[in-house]
């Protein structure tokens, strides 16, 4: 009914002249902090760190910072974590942690239950809703919102665990999702749960053609291929002949760059892309303009945002923190710096390092985007090469060269004091590329983005080298780590664990680095 179109999109456009009004000042984080303390200032956690002395200092931020150190998931974990998982009231967070989502980050990491309160939901719901609220700015037609919303997602079935529940972070949203929003999401329970992604993927296609799919969310590589198997299955032209009304695609996770050529080739017509910044450990931030690509940073949402400058004097070479209680508040940062991103959070998570590297694109507005991870980083001889020096590097030579290249990975070999480079290719179509040519085009490019590679590479740091294999044995190996589709992504930067693993398989599979 079209009415139902034109009530939506109403409700869309007043809940964005509401957060219209919400601004970016540093005094929600300062009400933020203090909603915390005040809030946890009875758990166990609140009285070992003085929360209530905390919160009578005139500065609660410089307090809070002294008082409370900074940790990783392993610290957290062995201090406090556990007991909070073993279902101790009020210890991190007050009464009874009940739900805990499963985060494995990339392949080969081991599974973290990061706490989800009930306070955590209500703010995800929040920003679900404030995001939704930003399509009022693409002017869609009433129709499409009342079409389908698909959701490439984990697993929604939950696990009872001794004392609380686990599952994917999608499953314990989905439990607590509005009967308002069910009626226009698919897939069913039924097909959701479906842990084999091979068997997901093909229920999926399977049932695409009786969907009217207005927006679609999940990782970029596991929503392509769906979209590329279904036009494969009904053999259309593109994605639109069979949804007409798709118009929104909402992503994250991964950069989205090394996607868009395949995307928009699946495309008949516009689709809007816009960028989120959704984790286990809470809702940070997202796109509000299509015309800029950065995120929104989300100040008011009861979570508490510190960061830590990337460099030789916070970390080291490793990505370990040399100072447990050094950081700087958003009001603090600058432009185009890398920062390891820390929350505190409504769900009892105290000065967490999350693990993400993020840089402000604009300080004023709160605008940031995500350009890797702690661990995803190099520093084999000093340099310091970032998962964004290594994206935007690609991203350049491909654009140059006039070749795609979706899926890849680096490490380094200790060894031989160089780096080492796998794309995944198509097997028919990049057989004729100049690999030599490509290498030494990357290796350059990469120079002229980091003064510190360009300066190892002259002394110290050897030519890297690189394997072209198909796109298939990426999928492969995710599948034989367990971590086939869904919320799983490949690392872009292995460390030596991986690295091992992964080249173990390929030399199962008969290729070998030369």
């Amino acid at each position: 009914m079209k009415i139902i179109g034109r009530l939506l999109k109403k409700t869309v456009e007043i809940s964005h002249k509401r957060s219209l009004i919400k601004g970016h000042g540093f005094e929600h984080q300062i009400n933020s902090l203090k909603f915390l303390l005040e809030y946890a200032k009875k758990t166990n956690f609140g009285k070992n760190h003085q929360f209530s002395d905390l919160l009578l200092q005139e500065d609660i931020v410089k307090s809070f910072q002294k008082e409370v150190p900074i940790v990783d998931y392993d610290e957290f974990f062995r201090t406090w974590l556990h007991r909070t998982i073993d279902g101790v009231h009020d210890h991190t967070w007050p009464g009874k942690i009940s739900y805990f989502a499963l985060s494995s980050g990339t392949t080969g990491s081991p599974s973290k239950r990061i706490p989800v309160s009930k306070e955590l939901i209500k703010s995800f719901q929040r920003t679900s809703i404030r995001q939704a609220s930003t399509l009022h700015e693409l002017n869609l037609p009433p129709e499409v919102y009342q079409k389908t919303i698909l959701v490439i997602g984990g697993s929604p079935k939950l696990e009872k665990v001794q004392n609380h529940i686990e599952g994917d972070l999608s499953g314990i949203l989905k439990k607590h999702t509005s009967w308002i929003v069910l009626p226009f999401t698919q897939p069913n329970n039924k097909i959701a749960e479906i842990k084999d992604w091979n068997k997901k993927i093909e229920k999926l296609v399977q049932n695409a053609s009786k969907w009217d799919v207005a927006i679609m969310t999940g990782i970029p590589s596991w929503c392509i291929m769906l979209i590329e198997r279904i036009i494969e299955r009904y053999q259309l032209n593109n994605i639109h002949e069979l949804w007409p009304n798709f118009s929104v695609y909402v992503h994250g996770g991964v950069f989205i760059q090394p996607y868009l050529n395949r995307l928009n080739r699946s495309f008949g017509k516009k689709v809007h892309l816009l960028d989120t910044y959704l984790a286990s450990e809470g809702y940070f931030a997202y796109q509000d303009n299509t015309e800029d690509s950065s995120m929104k940073l989300l100040l008011d949402n009861q979570i508490f945002f510190e960061f830590v400058p990337f460099n030789d004097e916070y970390f080291t070479p490793e990505g370990t923190i040399r100072n447990n209680y050094k950081a700087l508040t958003v009001d603090e940062v600058e432009k185009e710096v890398d920062y390891a991103l820390l929350i505190s959070t409504d769900a009892g998570l105290w000065r967490y390092l999350i693990g993400d590297l993020v840089q402000f694109t604009d300080t004023e507005k709160r605008k940031i985007k995500i350009t890797g991870r702690i661990k995803q980083y190099l520093s084999l001889v000093g340099e310091h090469l970032s998962l964004d020096n290594i994206n935007h590097a690609l991203s350049s030579v491909c654009k140059e060269m006039k070749i795609e290249i979706n899926e890849f990975c680096i490490t380094q070999d200790i060894l031989n004091q160089r780096h080492v480079w796998v794309f995944g290719v198509h097997q028919t179509e990049d057989t004729q590329l100049n690999y030599k040519e490509f290498l030494d085009k990357l290796d350059n490019e990469l120079c002229v983005l980091n003064d510190d590679y360009r300066s190892v590479r002259k002394y110290s740091l050897n030519a890297p080298k690189m394997l072209a294999i198909s796109n298939h044995y990426f999928y492969q190996f995710m599948d034989r780590m367990g971590k086939l589709g869904s919320q799983n992504k490949f690392p872009r930067v292995m460390n030596q664990h991986q690295a091992s693993e992964w080249f173990r398989f390929l030399n199962e599979n008969g290729i070998v680095l030369s």
